[in-house]
């Protein structure tokens, strides 16, 4: 009998195993007949007689040989059935061409779209992203120090499911936060703690829309809400953001009435407009009135730079329709995927089946040293740390733009939160393309605004973001920036 060379992949046994069975399906053993005896093959193929023995066993394991008594081992009269479809000696070359997979309308839309476009661009040196913090403020130390603590496993929950809702504990830690910073009323049996902000987005989608169902947007609007809203086949309705944010008066005369409106009312995501009390007010009675709820995307407001910040709409709602989104991932880390939601009272134990059925809880380790993290005190020390930080990038920035961009662009949004937006004078949205390309070609990743809107706008405008970069970046990087403006 002559095999192929071992693939030297794996245990010998396990090699052996492979090339018997190539054999067999390739047809040089046939079915019935005898395998050569093990001390035979471990000669011929130089591998230890116990090795053979192991290989043996797994083929009669898996139903490519019978063993008898006193006879020896034998090529089994018929081979398992999925092995046939996948002889051996159909080559990838003759092979069929695989059949296209079916997918859900959703699916399709899904699949049809490219990364996502606030991804970090590679090879850009001067890379002013959205909504990222600088790895360098990341409170290293202190976190090591909480993950060690943790990393001793000395208690049996610790290694169990959690709650699928979050651990008490940090739900807890995450109500008292947001009562001190944002004035929330809210109980830990409110927050839901969720794979960051995303999924929080993902599991009201569920809980609240049928495939049809009319969802409110800002326009322009958060990329990523829309996905979610997207993926659960609701029809999108955009309602023009002004320089107050979303315009109420237009989502009450719109024909259509949508189920859920998404708003980003502190800083609005992309433009930087904060929404007024009138019209949050507005909000909440248009909402109370049309039996719809609001989704309150809160994802940057501790970082304000003048003055105090609006009352939430969630502490404004009277009526339980508010559903509030917070995240860490813009004042802590991406990496850590925790987000949470606020829910009204009456949806706490829905919202807790849906985010059951989505993935049986979060996972746990990081939970419990954000829980350490905030009771101790560190996130309030860190807020306040990086508040101060961010505050003189965003100088940096202003200061660079003024200087090398002068009258050129106009800067909206530079109250808060961690990006601004500018407006070129000549902002034709072909215009606004052009000069992202001849930016990245100076190592500079600036982001266009038109792919955050559901119709094509007539005017777009540039995203800078100043959460991730060191001042001196900074200031470098609108220089290369004015330089693609001059080559327009």
């Amino acid at each position: 009998m002559q095999l192929e060379a071992l693939d030297g992949r794996g245990p010998l046994y396990r090699q052996l195993y492979r090339s018997l069975r190539r054999a067999i399906l390739m047809g040089r053993i046939r079915p019935g007949a005898r395998l050569p005896a093990t001390r035979i093959v471990a000669s011929d193929t130089g591998v230890a007689r116990n090795r053979v023995v192991l290989a043996y066993a797994q083929l009669v394991d898996e139903g490519y040989a019978v063993g008898r008594v006193g006879s020896g081992t034998y090529v089994a009269s018929e081979l398992p059935t999925n092995e046939r479809v996948a002889d051996a000696r159909v080559s990838r070359r003759t092979a069929p061409s695989p059949i296209a997979p079916r997918l859900s309308r959703a699916g399709r839309h899904l699949a049809a779209r490219g990364a996502s476009w606030t991804a970090t661009k590679p090879g850009l040196r001067y890379d002013f992203t959205c909504g990222r913090p600088s790895w360098r403020d990341f409170p290293h130390a202190v976190w090591a120090r909480l993950v060690r603590r943790h990393a001793r496993l000395d208690d049996a929950a610790a290694l169990d499911y959690a709650h699928s809702a979050g651990l008490h504990e940090l739900r807890a830690a995450i109500a008292d936060h947001l009562t001190r910073w944002r004035g929330l009323v809210c109980d830990a049996d409110q927050v839901i703690v969720t794979n960051g902000s995303q999924q929080a987005l993902g599991v009201v989608a569920t809980l609240l829309l049928e495939p049809g169902d009319a969802v409110a947007l800002e326009e322009p609007h958060y990329a990523g809400a829309r996905q979610a809203f997207e993926a659960a086949r609701a029809a999108l309705v955009p309602i023009r953001v002004d320089a107050a944010g979303l315009d109420v008066a237009r989502l009450a005369a719109s024909r259509r009435r949508p189920r859920l409106v998404y708003v980003t009312p502190a800083h609005q995501f992309p433009t930087g407009a904060v929404l007024p009390l009138a019209r949050r007010l507005a909000l909440l009675d248009w909402a109370r009135q049309a039996g719809a709820y609001v989704v309150e995307d809160d994802y940057d407001s501790e970082y304000r730079y003048a003055g105090a910040p609006l009352e939430t709409l969630h502490g404004l709602d009277g009526a339980g329709r508010v559903f509030y989104v917070g995240s860490f991932s813009k004042i802590l880390a991406p990496a850590l995927r925790l987000g949470y939601l606020v829910v009204p009272r009456a949806l706490v134990r829905a919202v807790t089946m849906a985010k059951t059925a989505a993935d049986l809880g979060s996972a746990s380790f990081g939970q419990r040293v954000l829980a350490d993290f905030i009771v101790g005190g560190h996130l309030e020390v860190h807020l306040r740390r990086t508040r101060r930080r961010h505050a003189s990038r965003r100088a940096t920035l202003l200061a660079a733009i003024a200087e090398h961009l002068g009258d050129r662009v106009r800067v909206a949004g530079a109250a808060a939160g961690l990006h601004v937006m500018l407006v070129p004078r000549r902002s034709a949205s072909a215009t606004v393309e052009r000069l992202v390309r001849r930016a990245a070609a100076r190592e500079v990743g600036i982001y266009s605004t038109t792919g955050l809107h559901l119709r094509p706008p007539e005017r777009a405008a540039l995203l800078v973001g100043h959460g991730a970069l060191p001042e001196a970046d900074i200031r470098a990087g609108i220089v290369r920036l004015a330089e693609a403006f001059d080559d327009g």
